[in-house]
């Protein structure tokens, strides 16, 4: 892919940061070899590795690899700090729904990582103490020195993390009210959409954008139209994922059935 696309005045060649996969394990273990690159670093030069995580299914294949890199190749996870995009709300940690069980059942629960470094927004907070405890999850991220990578996946309505259409590129972590569309996205996790939680904490777009590197991933001709949009349309609020493209520090790694829309 030679050509170039250009968003405001910033201009990218498509093969520096597009990577098109026909094998999902294979762009699943690119992004796992990224993550564990940056742990082994830091475990060289005696800091911790931040690591900014996501849910769904897209990230699963990641997860897989790096439990598997722990178990068989001896990846230590004791340096990694992580802070998870989002959370439902509101939600117990204890709901099969709930992103603190996915992120326990896909990673967590096997790898030796201090679950005090583990950081999931909570989906049990009351209303009045919401902006308080996202504030300080800014903070936590801050003083650590801020996010080293950043998994996304990304949802077909163009939301990162839950930054629906609307959100702005100075949003930070807060409560936000989800698309009908993700609601019925997530309809078979919850059995019904009715059962479906109408919010949820998310890091704002600004928060991803910060990191130092970012990766998007999107597996699957679901995405190919909103992974279109998201990579060669304007950059607009209605579409939250095509922020990313000011970036220079972000990756798109995708399967040949999320790229199928892609430009030549």
């Amino acid at each position: 892919m030679k050509d170039l696309f250009k968003t405001q005045d910033i201009t990218y060649k498509r093969e520096d940061a597009i990577k098109v996969y026909s094998d999902k394990d294979v762009a699943s273990a690119y992004v796992a070899e990224r993550i564990a690159k940056i742990i082994k670093h830091k475990q060289q030069i005696g800091e911790r590795a931040i690591i900014g995580l996501a849910t769904g299914s897209t990230p699963k294949g990641v997860y897989r690899e790096l439990v598997r890199m722990h178990k068989d190749e001896g990846l230590s996870f004791k340096n990694v700090v992580t802070f998870n995009l989002d959370e439902y709300y509101p939600i117990l940690p204890v709901d099969d729904q709930s992103y603190m069980s996915f992120m326990k059942s896909n990673l967590f629960n096997h790898i030796d990582i201090d679950h005090c470094h583990v950081h999931i927004p909570d989906g049990t907070l009351s209303l009045e103490g919401i902006q308080a405890y996202c504030d300080l999850y800014e903070q936590k991220i801050v003083d650590f020195g801020g996010l080293d990578i950043q998994l996304l996946g990304i949802g077909r309505t163009g939301h990162i993390g839950f930054n629906e259409p609307g959100a702005i590129l100075e949003s930070k972590t807060r409560l936000v009210t989800l698309n009908d569309i993700t609601r019925e996205d997530a309809k078979d996790d919850f059995g019904g959409k009715e059962k479906v939680p109408t919010q949820a904490i998310t890091m704002g777009v600004q928060t991803i954008t910060q990191a130092k590197e970012v990766i998007l991933m999107a597996l699957s001709q679901r995405k190919a139209e909103i992974i279109k949009l998201a990579l060669e349309g304007e950059i607009t609020t209605d579409i939250p994922a095509t922020f990313l493209q000011k970036l220079r520090h972000v990756e798109y790694i995708l399967d040949s059935e999320a790229a199928s829309l892609l430009s030549r």
